[in-house]
């Protein structure tokens, strides 16, 4: 069989995964077979021999042509929310199976696709990616131009929303800053009122493994130890009360942040996720090759709060 043939075969193989993810990034049924076009163009132009997992780089390939089209779509106004979900029942033309067709589009109702039409274009992408297709997030996030930590903020922020836990995202900087540096200074006093004060009542926290595995070695000296997860306000209190003494207000990707920076230099950087006037999550990053890949820009020193 000669190459291409054979990848013409792969190809095919990955097709209803591809048309799939592209029908829920975009709930057009038209559009998906465009985008699926679109990548076998590419592929059929790229040297597919160096291509280990083609499943993979066709789903990134999916996301960063669906990405373009949200955002062409969000700058030119135009309105999709639901307008193309009842494709499938025009009748069939060219072989087309009614029964897959409809099938797809009931996997994604009207209430979710006009959801979704809510969400900006990298929260779409990185929600749909990530809950529906289990792409991680270090996948991800090249695809929308962030961080992995600001990734998972960003599926996040759409998870919330999808599931009705906040109609619209905390977008007002001024207000992420007051919030987070609110939350470092109930945390600094100890005061556990203050903390719940800021706290979602179903807040989340999360730390990775370099950080649960530094504050083991300080539980030692009656540091607190720290979970890889820990859910509800009454928790998540009790782990940072009178903990952020050494924290610094920062912009983590451009959003309200913190960071313990000795010396100048991160070692550990708190990823928060706003909503609905309160903190909904809490990530820690302690490793440094995860740290590195963060845009963290510094708003006050120890002594308060930066000049300029």
């Amino acid at each position: 069989m000669a190459e291409k043939d054979l990848l013409a075969e792969r190809f095919e193989g990955q097709r209803d995964h591809l048309r799939r993810v592209a029908y829920r990034m975009l709930g057009s049924l038209g559009e998906a077979d465009d985008v699926v076009q679109e990548a076998w163009l590419r592929l059929s132009r790229s040297d597919a021999i160096l291509v280990d997992n083609l499943g993979s780089w066709l789903t990134t390939i999916v996301g960063r042509i669906c990405l373009d089209m949200l955002r062409s779509r969000k700058a030119h106004r135009e309105e999709h929310a639901g307008a193309l979900v009842r494709e499938p029942a025009a009748p069939p033309e060219d072989g087309l199976q009614p029964d897959t067709e409809l099938l797809l589009a009931d996997s994604v109702g009207v209430a979710l696709l006009t959801v979704l039409e809510t969400l900006t274009p990298a929260e779409r992408v990185a929600f749909v990616l990530h809950d529906m297709f289990d792409l991680p997030f270090d996948d991800i996030a090249p695809i929308v131009g962030r961080s992995a930590v600001a990734t998972r903020q960003l599926a996040s922020r759409a998870r919330r929303r999808v599931q009705g836990g906040s109609s619209t995202p905390e977008t007002d900087a001024a207000h992420q800053r007051e919030l987070v540096g609110a939350f470092l200074a109930a945390s600094r006093d100890g005061d556990f009122q203050a903390l719940l004060a800021v706290l979602d009542p179903d807040v989340v926290f999360r730390a990775d493994a370099t950080a649960v595995q530094a504050a083991a070695a300080h539980a030692a000296r009656g540091a607190p130890a720290l979970a890889t997860e820990v859910r509800g306000a009454q928790g998540v209190a009790e782990i940072f009360k009178g903990r952020a003494r050494g924290a610094q207000l920062v912009l983590v990707d451009g959003l309200a942040g913190a960071a313990w920076a000795p010396g100048g230099q991160p070692r550990a950087v708190f990823s928060f996720v706003i909503a609905a006037g309160r903190i909904a999550e809490i990530e820690i990053v302690a490793d440094p090759a995860h740290i590195a890949g963060l845009d963290v820009q510094f708003l006050e020193t120890r002594n308060g709060p930066t000049q300029g």
